[in-house]
């Protein structure tokens, strides 16, 4: 036995027999997440959006940058590159697609019928919209989060009228590309008829007309704004739709708190970094082998107020203590 196995190492010494071949291991496929967003990555919300997004994946055991790749991609405000950065982030073979806002989420869904569509959030009905078929089973390839609630806007009114308690006309401004629902616009007349407030829709289409729907404002008499969110038109000029709310010293709530801290009077709505940190959880279990038609929508569960008491003062209001102690912050 000893001869044999110096015989073999002579032989190897020698070149004579091969040594055994290593096989090597291919590396395992690292995933890849698309992310769709229609405004800039510059402002701060962006960056925490990102930050709530990535820590939902960590804490679902997602590592980015080592166990899965994001790709982000912005259109800056603007609706005609949403297709274009769609079609580039489906060119990069992502095996999910994320999608933030209505309209990102059309343009995703007009893009794809294969891969999966998470959306984080639709500020629209997904099912009027025609997203998918239902909230409980969404079928096709969207799934995701709404931010959508009908009573959303029936708790703003309710909240304007504690801070603005002799307001009786209020201009409900919104873009004509993300107009309430029948359901939500329903419940919103039938709160201002208990409110006894009456209730004036306009609608804006772009930036260039935001000028002219608060002059529209102002010949109404309103008493105070609604203000309906909406990323390229609203969200998009936000500190000018503060200012012109200034100017004519209206009073008026808003759904995003960025508007709070711009010099909005307050703001009230879904808690974003929230809903996009739970949209990892479909993102993970898409990745796992789920299929979206069989993840329920799942809709807001967080909600937050924010006061800027500057802009109280500033109107001549006086915000009741009940409104303040309900806030989850107050700006001073």
């Amino acid at each position: 036995m000893g001869r044999h196995f110096a015989l073999l190492a002579l032989a190897l010494t020698l070149g004579l027999v091969a040594p055994a071949p290593i096989l090597a291991q291919t590396p395992a496929r690292v995933p890849t997440i698309g992310v769709l967003i229609p405004g800039p990555a510059t402002i701060p919300g962006a960056t925490q959006s990102r930050e709530a997004f990535e820590g939902g994946l960590k804490e679902l055991g997602w590592v980015p940058g080592q166990t899965v790749r994001v790709e982000y991609r912005y259109a800056d405000g603007k609706r005609e590159r949403l297709s274009v950065l769609a079609e580039e982030l489906l060119g990069a073979k992502i095996d999910v697609l994320v999608a933030r806002s209505s309209q990102a989420i059309r343009v995703a869904k007009e893009a794809t019928t294969t891969v999966p569509i998470v959306m984080s959030a639709s500020g629209l009905d997904p099912v009027q919209l025609g997203f998918v078929d239902s909230l409980a089973r969404p079928g096709g390839n969207v799934t995701g989060l709404t931010v959508l609630n009908d009573e959303l806007p029936v708790k703003q009114l309710e909240l304007l009228k504690e801070v603005v308690p002799r307001m009786s006309r209020v201009v409900v401004l919104a873009s004509a590309a993300v107009p309430l629902n029948t359901k939500g616009r329903q419940a919103l007349d039938s709160a201002a008829r208990t409110l006894g407030v009456q209730l004036r829709h306009v609608e804006v289409r772009d930036a260039a007309g935001l000028d002219a729907a608060f002059a529209e404002a102002v010949r109404a008499q309103a008493n105070a704004l609604l203000i309906r969110g909406d990323p390229f038109v609203m969200e998009a000029n936000d500190r000018r739709v503060v200012a012109l709310a200034d100017k004519h010293r209206l009073p008026a709530v808003y759904w995003l708190e960025a508007y709070a801290r711009l010099g909005g009077l307050m703001s009230y709505g879904a808690d974003l970094l929230d809903v996009h940190r739970r949209s990892a959880s479909y993102v993970d279990r898409i990745l796992k082998g789920a299929r979206p038609a069989d993840l329920p929508i799942e809709e807001p569960t967080k909600f937050e107020l924010i006061v800027n008491l500057k802009t109280a003062r500033t109107l001549g209001l006086t915000v009741p203590p009940s409104v303040l102690a309900r806030a989850n912050e107050v700006i001073k």
